[in-house]
């Protein structure tokens, strides 16, 4: 998920995407996870925060979003 997504792109991306047979909770946990995920941010984040801290940020929004695509796509 190391891709930049312009806020309006997302949307329409992931309608594509669900289209194509995407399942509702890996599409949340995109739209979740992409905007935070993006290199640019993750090192504008580095520079403010630290690298440390970048790994911890990173990780809890990975988990979290995993976390939650599961949770919505069981239900």
């Amino acid at each position: 998920a190391f891709m930049y997504f312009a806020t309006l792109t997302e949307v329409p991306i992931v309608q594509g995407l669900m289209a194509a047979g995407m399942g509702k909770g890996p599409a949340l946990a995109l739209l979740l996870a992409g905007p935070s995920l993006s290199l640019p941010n993750m090192l504008v984040i580095r520079g403010v925060l630290g690298t440390q801290k970048t790994v911890v940020y990173v990780s809890l929004v990975i988990v979290m979003a995993t976390i939650t695509g599961l949770f919505f796509g069981s239900m």
